[in-house]
């Protein structure tokens, strides 16, 4: 069972401000405790709180950014020094909008596809953490690869 209380603030449209919530276990339930972040699982709004809340996160980066449910994918043309100064500052800006707003990434997670042949493969950083390369990627079932052949995509439907 959860209460909430929902109020505008900042330039985000809704931030749920307090939460609490009781835990039903072994047909009693605990005392109303405070949560201090979160969506609640299961709510019908959910989905729509978390679309409101990240909606802002491309204001301040000039990379082109593709968000999908919590999956965020920031690119760009990475032709000269200039373009990789500019993404590089692009996620300082991404993980700088995380932390103010407490929505931190999974740095670990975080992945780096070097596309094209004449790419200049360098190393990015969140939170001075390099970045994984990687040269495959499964993304919503779909299989990419650096080099944008779409063998590994057949192979992976054949099985």
């Amino acid at each position: 069972m959860i209460k909430q209380k929902l109020t505008k603030t900042k330039s985000k449209m809704i931030l749920i401000t307090k939460t609490l919530v009781i835990f039903p276990l072994g047909g009693q339930v605990s005392e109303w405790r405070s949560v201090l972040s979160g969506v609640p699982q299961g709510s019908v709004l959910g989905q729509l709180f978390f679309v409101l809340y990240i909606n802002d996160i491309d204001d301040s980066v000039s990379s082109k950014i593709l968000k999908f449910a919590d999956d965020i994918k920031i690119f760009n043309t990475v032709c000269s020094e200039e373009a990789i100064g500019n993404l590089r500052t692009d996620l300082c800006r991404l993980f700088a909008w995380s932390k103010e707003w407490q929505m931190l990434f999974h740095i670990d997670r975080c992945k780096v596809m070097h596309l094209g042949y004449n790419n200049h493969s360098v190393d990015y950083f969140m939170d001075a953490v390099q970045l994984h390369v990687v040269h495959e990627e499964n993304d919503l079932e779909v299989v990419v690869t650096d080099d944008l052949k779409c063998e590994n995509q057949c192979v992976a439907a054949v099985r």
